[in-house]
């Protein structure tokens, strides 16, 4: 497949035009270790896509994980392959790496998103996501946080991932009233499992706003694959345990 074949589609008001499927970076430091990793993003960006999706939290849940290992193997790849320029990088704060590191306060925005830029080895990340609410902390200074990081030329868009609606409408009004930047994405639990959650309420508010949505587990986990058969085929599998709720 040629890259000119991918037809690439925008991401809200973004600016970023994103081909149709996405790299979840979360495999980085679980199931794909640092030496398999160059093949896959080699392979999918050969393919003619460009956006890969990861988090400063990949994989922490591993045993003797702490969390940057997805944003430090994709940087590395990134320094090797020399192909940060045909890329997007996607990557998210705010989910607990440590005891006290977590929210969306200024404080710790600024701060996760300097040390996922050393860890990505890049000047710049493309989008940057809020990964959960942070009911403690006040839109207009996550909103305020992110304006900085623009400003600076650190991010270039930011986006939000498992938000309320309400949620959403009251960062959607603030960014207007105040001139702040706007989430211009979001990323949903979705699939042909899991849709009334976001056909509900949210993707009639993500189409009224023009905001892309860039679904998870949208395989369930692999469930709709149909390599898990039965409760027996979830023994011994890196997901069986996510698996199993479906």
């Amino acid at each position: 497949m040629q890259s000119n074949q991918v037809q690439k589609r925008k991401l809200g008001n973004s600016g970023l035009e994103v081909a149709p499927l996405v790299f979840g970076g979360n495999v980085f430091g679980w199931t794909v270790n640092e030496a398999g990793a160059p093949q896959l993003l080699d392979h999918f960006v050969d393919a003619g896509f460009n956006m890969i999706d990861t988090a400063d939290i990949y994989s922490n849940w591993i045993p003797g994980n702490h969390g940057g290992e997805s944003e430090t193997i994709i940087g590395k790849w990134l320094k090797q392959s020399g192909k940060r320029d045909r890329v997007l990088i996607a990557t998210k704060s705010g989910i607990e790496m440590s005891e006290g590191r977590k929210g969306l306060s200024r404080k710790h925005i600024l701060r996760s998103a300097d040390e996922s830029l050393a860890r990505l080895r890049s000047d710049y990340i493309d989008l940057y996501q809020s990964h959960t609410e942070d009911p403690e902390t006040p839109l207009e200074e996550t909103l305020e946080a992110y304006a900085d990081l623009i400003k600076a030329g650190k991010v270039r868009a930011i986006g939000a991932s498992n938000f309320q609606p309400a949620t959403l409408r009251a960062a959607f009004k603030i960014s207007r009233e105040k001139g702040l930047p706007r989430y211009e994405s979001l990323q949903p639990e979705y699939n042909l499992y899991v849709r009334a959650k976001f056909e509900d309420e949210i993707e009639a508010l993500c189409r009224e706003n023009n905001v892309g949505v860039i679904p998870y587990y949208s395989l369930a986990s692999g469930f709709l694959t149909g390599k898990y058969r039965s409760e027996k085929d979830l023994a011994n599998r890196s997901r069986g345990s996510g698996v199993h709720k479906y």
